[in-house]
């Protein structure tokens, strides 16, 4: 059982490539989505996974993240101490003829991320009707319509939607002076969407990137080496669960064990030559060596309840 949790955003600053592992349409390598919703997410395993390798190579102290992770081998000894739910969608960057992009969301994103934040998400979840759009502010209008990729819809500035907008600035990006521009264009660039408006930008708007190998004898593309990789475009920001239990190893020296609110410090703050994951940068999924998958991770402030 999880004795504490603590509500972490990532926000991608470059395109991600988490993939599904098997293709269905014209993409050969396709991102991990949701069944019922079809938005892009990250499952946990991965993030999981992806946070311990980061360690390994950081931390210098593998007794430590066995502890806190699991044992790699003889993995029936003891669980790990720490868990990561699956990170899913709340706002997804789509093509403005305004401000260059917006941070697109919808009612089910912001209701299902509402959830999850608890009594710290002290707003409404705005709704709206197909082809209409709730802004934050109305400069990203041009003449009371928002230009969305090659799509229009009647929109206007919304009370509820700027509490949500400054709510987010506020608890899922970094507070440091790099991070102003994105805070504040999460601030004011925020459009509520319906979720069928929604779902047909994420779907149909990702990073579609064509890779090919050269044969170097004859300067040419190899045969069959040409694909497809779909990727979560940069700017797109996910929420998810930190889970920490007290430690579970066995054996003696018990009385040193992490209760659960160590464990989630552990992970998430610097302390000492150990740095955390909190306000860092973390690459995950892949083509890493071509600068895919890098996030920032921040935990937001305030307590779940």
């Amino acid at each position: 059982m999880f004795e504490a949790q603590q509500l972490v955003f990532y926000s991608c600053v470059s395109p991600v490539h988490m993939g599904a592992g098997q293709a269905i349409g014209v993409i050969d390598n396709p991102i991990q989505r949701e069944v019922h919703t079809g938005h892009p997410l990250i499952a946990g395993s991965g993030l999981k996974g992806a946070v311990r390798h980061h360690f390994t190579r950081t931390w210098q102290d593998n007794e430590l993240i066995s502890r806190l992770f699991g044992p790699e081998r003889n993995a029936s000894d003891h669980a790990g101490a720490i868990a990561f739910s699956d990170a899913t969608l709340v706002t997804f960057p789509v093509r403005s003829l305004r401000n260059t992009f917006v941070h697109a969301t919808c009612p089910s994103a912001l209701a299902r991320l509402k959830r999850l934040a608890g009594s710290t998400a002290a707003w409404a979840v705005p709704s709206v009707d197909e082809g209409k759009a709730r802004l934050a502010s109305a400069a990203i209008l041009s003449d009371k319509r928002l230009l969305l990729e090659v799509f229009d819809f009647a929109a206007a500035a919304d009370a509820e939607v700027t509490v949500v907008a400054d709510w987010l600035a506020t608890n899922a990006l970094p507070p440091g002076a790099e991070h102003e521009f994105f805070r504040n264009k999460l601030k004011n660039d925020l459009v509520v969407l319906s979720d069928t408006d929604f779902g047909h930008f994420v779907r149909n708007a990702t990073v579609i990137e064509a890779h090919v190998r050269i044969d170097d004898k004859t300067g040419a593309a190899a045969d069959g080496a040409l694909f497809y990789t779909e990727n979560l475009p940069p700017e797109s920001l996910l929420v998810g669960l930190l889970l920490a239990s007290v430690e579970r190893r066995k054996g003696p020296g018990k009385d040193d064990l992490y209760d659960a609110d160590r464990v989630l410090a552990a992970v998430l703050h610097d302390q000492g030559e150990r740095c955390g994951l909190h306000d860092h940068l973390l690459q995950v999924g892949g083509d890493a060596t071509t600068g895919r998958g890098l996030l920032v991770i921040h935990a937001a402030s305030g307590d779940r309840q």
